[in-house]
Formats: structure tokens, C-alpha cells, sequence
């Protein structure tokens, strides 16, 4: 799934985490330091690497928080997943300005303090783990394209109609696909040897997005487990996937593609 927080298609979030991560480590280094040799040259430096963590988590909250909400697929292991990393972030950030504002009424450095700060260096730890499954098993932020199949696409529409106009007729190569949001519901529109297909965009076994899969001889196979579906009947043809996907009508009308939804959906987005 590309990232919607992205400089040229490179996610924002993933460049900006080194920073606190290396700040709080430091962090916490030093003061262990200082706390060992009594030098309050080093609490001073593992005080001033407190504050620049702090403030460089913030920073990379921002991308954070734009992926949780519009990149990551909703009702998948990848969201639960993502919860827990954006909640032991958040615990770990507190335990940090804890620690910050405390050491502000103590000197030298305490117990105290370092606890503080371990125990945020052990959440951070776990969240980082978190965050790398995220990335390298359910391609979060990874624009996953193969030969000849186009740019990534995606389109919102506002409106819920039950024929929704969702592109023209030359805009998709051979075998590229389309994610299209429509109200609560995700569809992929992609190109076929035989032409325009439309299906759900959630795998049925851990939820990952198939827009963000490959696609090759009316097949299309998820990211994260390499389900594939037969993109015209929504069958699984291999795969740990049991259940198939939905799939929608298409119309084409002088140049333009329509999905047409069942009066049910229709009503629901």
C-alpha cells in the first residue's frame, strides 16, 4: 500500500524514526553514564538528547498518523497490529517526558529516572519490532509494482450512487489496478486480457489490500500471504484464504467505466 504521507512515492514516516529512536537512546545512555561516574557533563548531554527525542517523535507522529488512518487496510491484522505500535509509541513517549520533567526538579540524575527512561527504551524496542512487521510483512508503505503495470492509482468518491463512474476506458494498462473508496467500502478496478474487472480489495484471510498485490491472467494475488483470486468470480484459486472476494459489475458507456453496486451497498456508503 503506497503511502499517503510520501515525498516521490518515499514514506515520510520510516525517514524520520531514526532520529528519536538514536535521541532516546542516547538518552538513556548517558545518563547511565553519568549516574556511574558521578559527571554531570554527561546527564546534561543525555538531557538535551531527551528533549530533541521528544520532539523528533512528535515530528514523526505526524506521517504516522496519516498512514494509520489512510494507508493501512482497515479490518486486517495489519490494523490491530498498527494500533498497538501507535499505542506502546505513545506510552513510550510519555514515560520520556516524564523523565524529562522530573530530572528538571532533581539533581544529579536519579534511579528514578533511568527507570523511567529504560522502560521507555524497552516500549520503544517493541514498537519498532512492531513497526518492521508492518513495512516488511504487510507492505505498509511499500509500492509493490511489476513490470508493465502502471503507477499506483486511487480515487475517492463522494457521492453513492448505485452506477458510480470510477474511470475511463484507455486509463489502465494491462494487468494494473485501481483502488476506489466509496464511502466505507474499498473496490479495486483493474485491466484484464479480457477487460475491465471490479472486486473487493480486502483478502479474506488477514485482510490485506489486493490493490497493493500483483495481477497477471485474471488472477490476483494478495501481498501478504499470496492468496490468489480469480478477479472474475472472486473464487480462491491457492492459497491459505477459504472464503472468496466480492465482485462488482462494470458498465462501459462511450469511454467511461461505471461499477454498479447491489442496492444494499448502495445504501450502506
Amino acid at each position: 500500500m503506497k503511502s499517503k504521507a510520501n515525498i516521490k512515492g518515499h514514506p515520510v514516516h520510516p525517514m524520520l524514526i531514526p532520529f528519536p529512536i538514536a535521541f532516546f537512546t542516547g538518552t538513556l545512555i548517558f545518563d547511565v553514564l553519568g549516574l556511574m561516574n558521578d559527571n554531570t557533563h554527561y546527564w546534561s548531554i543525555g538531557q538535551s538528547l531527551g528533549i530533541a527525542g521528544i520532539i523528533g517523535a512528535l515530528i514523526a507522529t505526524i506521517p504516522g498518523v496519516i498512514d494509520y488512518f489512510s494507508t493501512v487496510p482497515p479490518n486486517s491484522s495489519a490494523k490491530k497490529r498498527a494500533t498497538l505500535h501507535g499505542l506502546f509509541n505513545i506510552s513510550m513517549l510519555i514515560l520520556f517526558c516524564i523523565a524529562a520533567l522530573y530530572r528538571r526538579t532533581v539533581d544529579p540524575v536519579t534511579g528514578l529516572v533511568i527507570a523511567l527512561e529504560g522502560a521507555g527504551f524497552m516500549l520503544m524496542c517493541v514498537a519498532g519490532w512492531m513497526g518492521a512487521t508492518l513495512v516488511y510483512r504487510n507492505q505498509i508503505g511499500v509500492d509493490l509494482r511489476y513490470a508493465n503495470a502502471g503507477k499506483w492509482k486511487e480515487l475517492t468518491v463522494k457521492h453513492s450512487n448505485e452506477s458510480i463512474l470510477v474511470g475511463t476506458t484507455d486509463e489502465l494498462k494491462l494487468n494494473q489496478m485501481k483502488l476506489i473508496h466509496v464511502g466505507n467500502k474499498r473496490i479495486v478496478l483493474a485491466r484484464t486480457e479480457s477487460g475491465y474487472v471490479a472486486f473487493n480489495d480486502r483478502c479474506t484471510h488477514k485482510g490485506g489490500s489486493l490493490a497493493g498485490g500483483s495481477m497477471m491472467c485474471g488472477t490476483v494475488q494478495c501481498p501478504w500471504h499470496g492468496t490468489q483470486f480469480d478477479v472474475k468470480n472472486g473464487m480462491v484459486k491457492a492459497g491459505p484464504a477459504k472464503d472468496k472476494i466480492e465482485v462488482y459489475n462494470l458498465a462501459e458507456l462511450e469511454g467511461s467505466v461505471y461499477i454498479t453496486l447491489k442496492r444494499d451497498d448502495a445504501c450502506r456508503v
